[in-house]
């Protein structure tokens, strides 16, 4: 499943090789869109690996921000985060040098694949780490 903002919109689960977009779904959150159809959302695992075309821009922050910021790596990680807030983003990416961004907080359009899957779980700890978010309410 995708974040929490992405429940009412078309998905399905990455494959090894996708070509994803960043995209405002509209929803009140930023997600990846198949690159050859927009409205719909690919739902990433934890511990996914992607790789970008290009440094990965993500948007101002803070009172002072008026430029977008620019992560000088290539290739991220998939991660959840805040996984006891209900009300909070979950999506996020770890970049190599251990800095973890949301995904929604990514600027719109940039290009990315998806260079691999995690690998299957063979504990239940590992299970646990690799469930996505879901709050049904």
């Amino acid at each position: 499943m995708c974040d929490f903002s992405l429940q009412s919109v078309r998905s399905r689960p990455a494959k090894v090789g996708d070509k994803l977009v960043t995209r405002d779904f509209g929803t009140g959150t930023r997600g990846f869109s198949a690159s050859d159809d927009p409205g719909l959302a690919v739902c990433i695992l934890p511990g996914t690996e992607l790789a970008f075309t290009s440094d990965v821009a993500c948007l101002p922050a803070g009172l002072l921000g008026w430029k977008t910021k620019t992560i000088n790596h290539q290739t991220a990680i998939f991660r959840q985060v805040n996984k006891d807030k209900m009300a909070a983003h979950h999506d996020a990416l770890e970049f190599p040098d251990g800095r973890t961004v949301l995904l929604t907080l990514l600027c719109e359009g940039q290009a990315a694949t998806v260079l691999q899957l995690p690998a299957q779980p063979t504990t239940e700890d590992e299970a646990r780490e690799q469930e996505r978010v879901s709050f049904v309410g």
